[in-house]
């Protein structure tokens, strides 16, 4: 196991550790976020049937032409077939079949009506003209979408247009939040003397609620490390990632490590060479990822962002991520050379500045800031105007 690593390094045996969870057939309306698992194949012609793309009038075109025999109409969803004479229109409606001996849509806006004749005023018509073909959106038989391919709404309509009903791929990962600590209370209850408010499985539940991921359960632990190391076993037998908030340092009340060890949590690495969350700890057993966060909420939200998240991505096989920009610095700044500062800042469009308030304990700054500057390690002076990397947070 490394001991104090890189930020990067951090990130990439977070990478090579876990892996993508096992594909699932999941309903299509719970598929939205999900990254496909195989090959998605269309099994009908869509349009099935040559379909009007506007309201208006269906007749065989006849170049010259100017002048049809109205003969019904037709809505669409009407199942009515029949043969249209030469001659002879329909009206038509978006969506609605189109006759057999029809070939062109003429626009209601271009078109009148005198005496049941249907008068074309379009001199640019030509056949064709607002007519679906069958098979124009896919045809049957061919991709829809590839393996690995990551569900949007558009995709989710396009699969429900086909009438696919449910698909294969990659889960959201079960979570369970573990808080630790004697000194935690419930909002809502009278705070005594010595007591804190346990405000970090608020803050996760609400970071995996923007990531559309709901969380399993969420225990609560006093410094007891039996009663740890109870509940972190019943986290793994039915999550496949455990957040557990506080316990990760070297003090006499810290059990976490223990945990780990008597649940058989493999130990991948302690401590990265950061400002805040220095002390995270993360972990393996079987296909569970295990991350032990620092108790200080700014330090929870820091290492969820820059490592929970990845590895959620991970799990999921896809690429998800805070997204990074470069950007000038509005003002000076200095910090020690030993660690890499995540600060956090605001972005204005074009520069970024940042918060007054640091402090790993403090959540009132990050609550103001819309992302973390990033400042490496081994890198003291930061200019006015220098260009630096930012991360910006999800909103």
């Amino acid at each position: 196991m490394e001991t104090m690593i890189h930020v990067k390094r951090a990130n990439e045996l977070i990478a090579e550790s876990i892996r993508p969870l096992k594909p699932v057939r999941v309903p299509l309306s719970s598929a939205q976020g999900l990254v496909l698992a195989e090959d998605v194949f269309s099994q009908y012609d869509i349009p099935a049937y040559p379909q009007s793309s506007m309201d208006g009038y269906a007749f065989a075109f006849e170049a010259g032409k100017l002048d049809y025999q109205l003969a019904g109409e037709i809505a669409a969803g009407s199942n009515q077939q029949f043969q249209l004479k030469p001659g002879h229109a329909v009206r038509i409606f978006t969506g609605a079949a189109v006759p057999l001996g029809a070939d062109t849509i003429l626009v209601q806006e271009k078109s009148a009506i005198q005496q049941g004749q249907l008068q074309v005023n379009d001199l640019q018509l030509k056949k064709g003209d607002h007519v679906r073909p069958v098979g124009s959106e896919i045809e049957k038989g061919a991709k829809a979408l590839p393996k690995g391919h990551l569900l949007n709404p558009a995709s989710i309509g396009f699969l429900a247009g086909m009438g696919i009903s449910s698909v294969t791929a990659y889960p959201q990962p079960r979570v369970t939040i573990l808080v630790t600590g004697n000194e935690l209370q419930l909002p809502g209850n009278p705070l005594e003397y010595g007591q804190v408010y346990e405000s970090n499985s608020f803050t996760l539940k609400a970071c995996l609620s923007q990531l559309h991921i709901r969380v399993a359960a969420v225990l609560q632990s006093g410094d007891n490390p039996l009663q740890l190391q109870a509940m972190l076993e019943q986290a793994l037998e039915t999550s496949d990632l455990i957040l557990i908030t506080g316990g990760v340092s070297v003090g006499d009340y810290d059990f976490t490590m223990d945990a780990f060890a008597s649940c058989g949590v493999k130990q991948v690495f302690h401590k990265i060479r950061q400002k805040p969350g220095k002390p995270l700890l993360f972990g393996t057993r079987d296909e569970k990822a295990v991350f032990g966060l620092p108790g200080n909420p700014a330090s929870v939200l820091t290492c969820f962002y820059e490592y929970v998240i990845p590895a959620i991505g991970r799990m999921m096989h896809s690429s998800k991520s805070i997204e990074s920009k470069r950007v000038a610095l509005e003002h000076d700044h200095q910090k020690p050379a030993a660690l890499t500062h995540f600060s956090k800042a605001l972005y204005n469009g074009q520069t970024v500045s940042l918060q007054t308030g640091q402090e790993s304990y403090k959540l009132s700054s990050f609550a103001l800031a819309n992302c973390l500057a990033v400042f490496p390690e081994g890198e003291t002076v930061f200019n006015k105007g220098q260009l630096i990397d930012i991360h910006l947070l999800p909103q």
